[in-house]
């Protein structure tokens, strides 16, 4: 098994009497889309602040790439990519001489940015909007633009906060399109977001309640722990209906020969929602919490 890309021990993060993120451990595996999520104020971008080098822990490690971020913040910065739910465009300025900036930012000029520009100019449908100014482009198309100059330098490791808030549906589904491009071309990604549907372009998921972290799975595995299971639908004489802690290979060489028993029958799956897993989640961790001493 491969080393981890991220990894953070023992992080915590304090304000004076107020504690922001509580001994965090996480690793986050190359090449995998890691969804990092919670509710408002609990702990989210203070965490993803530390993990870019831009806000110092009061305790802990955090390693990206093989550099450890405490003590090289500046170094690691070009190593990954960010986007924030506020694309990080100058407003005055062109597409493209946003482009140009970022580049220089990391020495591309000439044929090389050229290069580069071009091919993710095609790719993410932006030949179009490149004279355009950020402020005058819509949300869907000014987020493609944000994780194009994010991936213009090639990092290994891209950290998107919330990148599809206020982005309408279609949008952010080719949006998740091009992050799971990414992943595919080996890039790590670090995505938090309010949409508990999108856990599901994720390979791996993280919860985060009040500084602590509550759970860490794949999001199936997050559903068998924190749901009363699928709910499966046969239709036919008589109808029946069941339930079924998971639904994966097991379950279809179970279900082959009751359906070779009924000639025409139809099966629906509902699936347990990633929004009532998270209310459950809160919940058990609320009750913990009470149970403490």
């Amino acid at each position: 098994m491969s080393a981890p890309i991220i990894s953070v021990r023992n992080l915590s993060k304090r304000f004076g009497a107020f504690t922001a993120v509580d001994r965090l451990a996480i690793d986050v595996t190359p090449g995998s889309i890691f969804a990092f999520l919670g509710a408002n104020g609990s702990g989210k971008s203070t965490t993803i602040r530390m993990l870019i080098g831009l806000l110092r822990p009061t305790e802990g490690s955090i390693e990206v790439d093989g550099i450890d971020v405490i003590r090289h913040p500046r170094r690691v910065r070009d190593r990954i990519g960010y986007m924030g739910q506020k694309v990080s465009l100058y407003q005055g300025l062109s597409l493209h001489e946003n482009v140009e900036f970022y580049a220089g930012l990391h020495g591309l000029v000439g044929r090389e940015l050229e290069a580069r520009w071009g091919a993710l100019r095609e790719r993410f449908g932006l030949s179009d909007a490149e004279a355009e100014r950020p402020e005058n482009l819509p949300a869907g198309i000014r987020q493609r633009a944000g994780l194009a100059v994010a991936t213009l330098h090639r990092p290994r490791v891209l950290f998107l906060d919330e990148p599809t808030a206020g982005v309408d549906v279609h949008s952010r589904s080719l949006f998740w399109e091009l992050i799971r491009e990414e992943a595919d071309a080996g890039r790590t990604v670090f995505v938090t977001t309010h949409f508990l549907e999108e856990v599901d372009y994720c390979d791996r998921a993280s919860f985060i309640d009040q500084g602590k972290l509550i759970a860490n799975a794949a999001p199936e595995e997050l559903r068998r722990r924190y749901s009363e299971g699928y709910r499966v639908h046969i239709s036919g004489e008589p109808p029946q209906e069941f339930t079924t802690a998971a639904v994966d290979d097991a379950f279809f060489a179970e279900l082959d020969p009751l359906l070779a028993l009924r000639p025409g029958a139809q099966v629906r799956i509902d699936t347990p929602s990633m929004t009532d897993v998270f209310r459950r989640m809160i919940a058990e961790s609320g009750d913990a919490r009470q149970a403490q001493p």
